[in-house]
């Protein structure tokens, strides 16, 4: 399943045409979200340390979960750990 799922990603903006036809984003509703950050272990796209950078310089950041061992696509390394990591931040800010 994991060697399938690799050979079907293709890069790209799926959304890219609804997005351009929305409205911008406002303070009062996409800005008062809580943001949690899922630092992914052994991500090599997108470095641990360039994780932390992000979030370091991210002033919206509320929480920061890690999963160790997870690369860059969480759903197919460490799926349990993915959900389990989700149903938590799910339970705590819905």
């Amino acid at each position: 399943d994991l060697t399938l799922a690799t050979t079907l990603i293709r890069p790209g903006s799926l959304f890219l045409e609804d997005l351009s036809k929305g409205s911008n984003f406002s303070n009062e509703g996409y800005g008062s979200l809580k943001r949690v950050f899922i630092v992914c272990c052994k991500d090599k796209a997108i470095p641990e340390e360039f994780q932390q950078w992000m979030i370091k310089n991210s002033p919206v950041v509320s929480e920061v979960k890690e999963i160790k061992g997870a690369d860059h696509m969480p759903m197919f390394s460490k799926p349990h750990e993915l959900c389990n990591c989700l149903l938590e931040i799910a339970t705590k800010y819905a």
